[in-house]
């Protein structure tokens, strides 16, 4: 456990991405009122560290042992001896080992082709279906936005989205074509979102927990 005491006015608990508690509190504020907090709140704490180390663990199994996600399906990466083009998907990751070096970038490459296939494929059948018009689709390296809508009609996407499965990948979709008629979050963007999508709140959250496993 750390305590950060600041100007600050009130107390707040975090939970780091290992499992440790950070307290930040007023300067003011005694170790005895701290620590009656933290005992108040003693199921919150243990419930989100829980979380974070499960959520490490997930990351670890995605990550170090070369597994990769693609439509929301976990594919292993193999190493392939004699292979002629640097990768090829086929349930799998097949890698050539001639370009092992290269791993991530030919990922990345792939991913960002792939991303754009089908999100511009889900993009033209829900602006068809439903009437939106737009200019152009571009693929993003963004890490904290899954998409967004310029005020010039254009629609751009995070290619990390491309690991998620395609009811997550459709609910981004429509959320950015409805920017397009509604460019804030007010109450008639997610009404009208909601017409679309009815179950939109389900891969919001969906997103929400298991965003950060969306990268190389």
């Amino acid at each position: 456990m750390k305590i950060i005491k600041s100007r600050r006015k009130t107390l707040s608990l975090q939970i780091t991405e290992d499992a440790n508690l950070v307290v930040r509190a007023p300067n003011s504020m005694s170790r005895k009122i701290i620590y009656q907090m933290i005992i108040k709140h003693k199921d919150w704490i243990e419930k989100k560290q829980k979380e974070m180390l499960r959520r490490s663990q997930l990351k670890d199994k995605v990550i170090n042992r070369k597994m990769f996600l693609y439509l929301g399906n976990q594919y292993k990466l193999q190493i392939v001896k004699d292979q002629k083009v640097p990768m090829i998907f086929d349930e799998g990751f097949f890698l050539s080992e001639s370009h092992l070096n290269d791993e991530k970038e030919i990922l990345l490459k792939w991913y960002k082709v792939k991303s754009y296939e089908i999100i511009a494929e889900r993009v033209d059948i829900y602006a068809t279906k439903y009437g939106f018009k737009y200019r152009k689709i571009k693929i993003t390296s963004a890490q904290k936005r899954w998409g967004s809508c310029s005020s010039n009609g254009n629609l751009n996407f995070s290619w990390r989205i491309i690991m998620a499965p395609m009811e997550v990948i459709d609910y981004v979709v429509i959320h950015e074509l409805v920017h397009l008629v509604e460019r804030n979050h007010s109450r008639s963007f997610w009404e009208k979102v909601k017409s679309l999508y009815p179950q939109y709140a389900k891969y919001n959250e969906w997103l929400k927990e298991n965003g950060y496993l969306l990268n190389l």
